[in-house]
């Protein structure tokens, strides 16, 4: 219970322990960034890590001058794209198991499911769309893995959604995030950013689930 007390405190306070990391850190601070949007871009165990939500903070934070606009947006961006490219070859390398619908220890098979919906829906898209979709985000290029999709079909969507996706988000938190009144509830203003994030994931279970009772029925 206190671990996850803490949890919920650092995604409330984030701004705050991110004005903490970098008066710490200094420089050093962009590497530490660069390893988290990584590992929740690129490692399917940390779909749980901020993504969105972190993108905007650190846009207002440099706003204020505290960081540069143009570092975060070239080492988070290769960042981004660098860690679906790992996740695209983990997927490739569990690809049988997971066609085989075998048990992987630490990755939900639910998560999986939803991701598929996604591709059926999408197509190759998905690897755009799903960047602004957390856990989604983190299992679409593991799928695309799965399903042997062309590595260069691939590249091409992941390099311009990564880039979208973390230019739009820090644009957004540095020409907005020090206006008065979202200074003011920013705390409001990010759980916002969260709640639109989960919503198509949500209204996909929701329709996943609806679905399920007229298939039995049927």
């Amino acid at each position: 219970m206190e671990i996850l007390l803490q949890g919920i405190d650092f995604f409330v306070h984030l701004d705050d322990h991110l004005t903490v990391l970098i008066q710490n850190y200094g420089t050093w601070i962009y590497l530490i960034l660069f390893l988290v949007i990584f590992c929740e871009t690129g490692l399917v165990v940390t779909p749980f890590l901020p993504g969105d939500s972190l993108l905007f903070i650190l846009g207002a934070l440099a706003a204020d001058g505290s960081l540069q606009p143009q570092w975060l947006i070239l080492l988070l961006s290769a960042a981004a794209i660098s860690g679906d490219t790992v996740n695209y070859w983990i997927g490739q390398t569990l690809a049988l198991r997971v066609l085989h619908h075998e048990k992987i220890r630490f990755i939900k098979g639910e998560y999986i499911e939803r991701t598929e919906r996604f591709y059926e829906k999408y197509g190759n898209k998905t690897i755009i769309i799903a960047r602004f979709v957390p856990i989604i985000r983190t299992f679409a290029p593991f799928m695309a893995g799965v399903g042997k999709m062309s590595y260069r079909c691939f590249l091409f969507y992941n390099v311009l959604g990564g880039i979208l996706w973390v230019g739009l988000f820090i644009g957004a938190g540095y020409f907005f995030g020090n206006i008065p009144v979202v200074e003011k509830n920013f705390t409001l203003v990010v759980f916002a950013i969260i709640f639109v994030s989960i919503l198509p994931a949500v209204f996909e279970f929701y329709k996943s689930r609806r679905k399920a009772p007229s298939q039995i029925n049927a």
